[in-house]
């Protein structure tokens, strides 16, 4: 609940204007509108001028911001922004490739870094909701050898779980880094060496890449099916995300990929840890990941319930601006708005997907440079205000 002041004067007079955040509504200082509006030539519904100029303005302003950056060489990708199912603008800006001059285009696929962990966990909710697992269910109920107890796959979710990073102890158990790590490879270091767990299970969040990575092999042990076939075959497929796939250094040619990632000036490292999937490892483009953010309104693959239950807060020793639920970042507002989002950066991609639900606005801003880590969130959320 939050935390509404009432001048004494409003106290007086009797007037009680909010009673809590599920009945509070955010004032729009645009008009409302229609999806049909939009159309000049509707014989329905008056075409709302207003609003088409807010539109436009609203996409010269974006433009003009990531034209700037593009310039200064401090952003290279492509972006989309929204409202209300309209689209604002959707763009690009530089090379998929700067070697061979090779200009982006909205078909182009960027490494979605950690923006592949909502995408991971709206896959472990679409096999709840059919009764493949509970979130409930612990981690050794699927990995019997599994030496960790009281984790459950919620825990995982939600970074809770207490684990170490892979990324770390790998650094030291696998010794042939020409060899890529597998999600398999993850649970069978864990189970055999053992490293020591940074927080005992629920005892506070902790964002770590292991427990997607659990996740994600969590997925192959219930169905049956390689990660990527399954997220291709139940997810992407039936949402039309033509330009989606998990990518992973043993099963992918890395010169089937669309773009190139850069690290200061130069192609980033392809390493071993990108054998790993389900934590990072999934690329899309700003028009996928859009059918995605209208599907989960539309419940498309998952209830209204999982998605609410996705975008709550699991941290009680967190700001409510600054919480995690299951696979989203949450931000609620003061005056009870709530954004969910995520962001993410991994070998010279630099990632954000905001959804500023009481609006109904989406964000996409994909990179393919790190020098994009000059765009914060403050500066994506502004150009919608």
């Amino acid at each position: 609940m939050c935390d509404l002041r009432i001048s004494l004067l409003s106290l007086m007079a009797g007037m009680i204007f909010f009673s809590s955040c599920q009945t509070t509504q955010p004032e729009v200082s645009k008009p409302e509108v229609s999806q049909n509006s939009l159309d000049p030539d509707s014989c329905d519904i008056a075409y709302d001028t207003s609003y088409a100029v807010w539109l436009s303005d609203k996409a010269k302003q974006i433009d003009e911001f990531f034209t700037a950056k593009h310039e200064k060489r401090q952003f290279s990708g492509a972006i989309l922004f929204a409202d209300r199912g309209n689209v604002i603008i959707k763009k690009t800006y530089g090379y998929a490739n700067r070697q061979e001059k090779d200009t982006l285009s909205l078909d182009d696929s960027f490494q979605l870094a950690s923006i592949s962990k909502p995408l991971t966990a709206l896959a472990v909710l679409w096999l709840k909701e059919r009764n493949y697992l509970s979130l409930d269910d612990s981690v050794q109920q699927y990995f019997p050898k599994f030496p960790y107890e009281d984790i459950t796959i919620r825990l995982l979710l939600t970074h809770r779980s207490g684990l170490p990073n892979y990324m770390y102890f790998s650094e030291d158990l696998w010794t042939d880094r020409s060899i890529p790590i597998s999600n398999q490879d993850v649970v069978c270091l864990l189970q055999t060496y053992q490293p020591n767990i940074y927080y005992i299970p629920d005892y506070r969040y902790n964002y770590c890449n292991t427990n997607y990575a659990l996740l994600a092999a969590i997925v192959e042990k219930v169905t049956e099916m390689r990660f990527d076939d399954f997220m291709e075959q139940y997810i992407f497929k039936p949402l039309g995300m033509t330009n989606t796939f998990v990518y992973t250094k043993l099963e992918t040619d890395a010169d089937q990929l669309s773009t190139v990632g850069y690290h200061r000036g130069r192609v980033a490292e392809d390493n071993y840890l990108n054998g790993v999937a389900g934590d990072k490892g999934i690329y899309s483009s700003v028009e996928d990941l859009f059918k995605l953010d209208q599907a989960l309104y539309q419940e498309e693959l998952i209830s209204r319930e999982s998605v609410d239950q996705a975008f709550t807060a699991a941290h009680p020793e967190l700001y409510d601006h600054d919480n995690y639920g299951l696979g989203w970042r949450i931000n609620q507002q003061p005056d009870c708005s709530k954004i969910v989002f995520h962001s993410g950066w991994w070998k010279g991609y630099r990632t954000h997907f905001f959804r500023l639900l009481d609006k109904e606005q989406t964000i996409i801003v994909l990179s393919n440079t790190n020098r994009s880590r000059y765009i914060g969130t403050r500066d994506l959320l502004s150009l919608m205000e």
